[in-house]
């Protein structure tokens, strides 16, 4: 059969999935199931290792990021603890120098307390990567693009650079999605999710997402998942089923909007530069045409007088001053002193994530009042 347009893919989640025939996937409320007869079971026993609307999800984004099974979490980071519980004493890996901050605080007070090293590079640049290999090096743990500075890592050079290693590539594809960005599908053996952002899309559920390439790698997570047990329970696995038939929709909306805001900064005489790689003078524009079939709806960009954060933050009355990112809902973040508050404050000015900068993601309203609400908390 031919292969389906990823949209109809999204909408059809969970169609014909169900005896009953139900159009919408059930929200299977049981924490165990009763077995046939002695040595046969359904396929399902207990929640915590199979839930049957946990199930369509994860065949879902399995699907959707070309890869042979997923799993679902009842967080992004419970999916990236369970994915760095595959590491052991001595393992040493090569990350994001700029990643999500709760990322860079579970590496550092947690498993770093476990024998496991880290290097924190720049992965938009492959040769720092190459230059970061030890004997002991695992793994290579990137996100593209990064959270906030949105720098674009050349996924297939990582990937062809890891399996010349016997290195594992873990791709935190958060900001694109499956829709437009499919890292499995350009050598990556893992992808990783913050489910609860564009692929919720609703502001409404926390959750994590995981699609693994090879069988034996993919064995060895589902072991973990269950051995930890942070799953994600039916009800919110039934939200991301949802979120996900409108995922196209709403990401293409949003990239628009996206592209508007950015340019309008741009041309902010208050603003001094912007982050965002649909913009051709990215240094990673081309890369990301080449890899990806979008550019996201996050932006990110710095004032030239940080004394004018205070009042835009307090002003805006459309966008909301609040974390997380991926709704319909725009918000507005102040990564400084909140999703990189862990980050040491040495290290982030070093990166640029500095107390000059500010986070948009751009919802689907109408652009025209986005611009005129950001306009008058600029004026203000």
């Amino acid at each position: 059969m031919k292969d389906r347009d990823i949209m109809t893919q999204l909408a059809q989640i969970g169609n014909r999935n169900d005896s009953t025939g139900a159009i919408s996937f059930p929200i299977y409320y049981s924490a165990t199931f009763a077995h046939p007869e002695l040595g046969k079971s359904t396929g399902f026993d207990y929640s915590r290792s199979g839930n049957p609307t946990r199930k369509v999800l994860e065949d879902a984004i399995a699907g959707l990021e070309k890869g042979c099974k997923g799993y679902a979490f009842s967080s992004g980071m419970a999916a990236i603890t369970t994915l760095l519980s595959l590491f052991q004493n001595g393992d040493h890996l090569i990350v994001t120098e700029d990643s999500y901050g709760g990322t860079y605080r579970l590496l550092d007070k947690i498993f770093k307390e476990f024998g496991i090293s880290v290097s924190y590079v720049d992965t938009s640049w492959t040769e720092l990567i190459r230059n970061a290999i030890t004997p002991k090096t695992k793994a290579i743990f990137c996100e593209t693009p990064t959270n906030p500075l949105m720098k674009i890592a050349d996924i297939q050079s990582i990937c062809e650079l890891a399996k010349s290693r016997n290195i594992i590539t873990i791709i935190d594809n958060t900001f694109l999605t499956p829709y437009y960005q499919r890292p499995l599908e350009l050598g990556a053996d893992i992808v990783v999710h913050s489910a609860t952002k564009f692929i919720g899309g609703h502001n409404d559920v926390v959750a994590g997402l995981v699609a693994v390439k090879g069988e034996k790698l993919a064995e060895r997570v589902g072991f973990l998942q269950n051995a930890l047990g942070a799953t994600l329970g039916p009800q919110d696995s039934w939200l991301l089923i949802r979120g996900l038939k409108t995922l196209g929709l709403r990401l293409d909306c949003q990239q628009r909007n996206a592209l508007t805001i950015a340019r309008w900064l741009e041309n902010n005489p208050h603003v001094d530069t912007v982050y965002y790689p649909g913009l051709p003078n990215h240094p990673g524009y081309a890369t990301q045409q080449s890899q990806a079939s979008g550019f996201g709806a996050i932006i990110s960009f710095t004032l030239k007088d940080k004394k004018q954060i205070p009042s835009i933050l307090k002003n805006v009355e459309i966008i909301s001053f609040a974390e997380s990112l991926g709704g319909v809902e725009s918000l507005i973040t102040y990564p400084f002193i909140q999703t990189h508050a862990d980050i040491p404050a040495d290290i982030r000015e070093q990166l640029g994530i500095d107390d000059c900068l500010l986070r948009i993601s751009v919802g689907i309203e109408n652009i025209e009042d986005l611009i005129s609400d950001l306009n008058q908390a600029f004026n203000k």
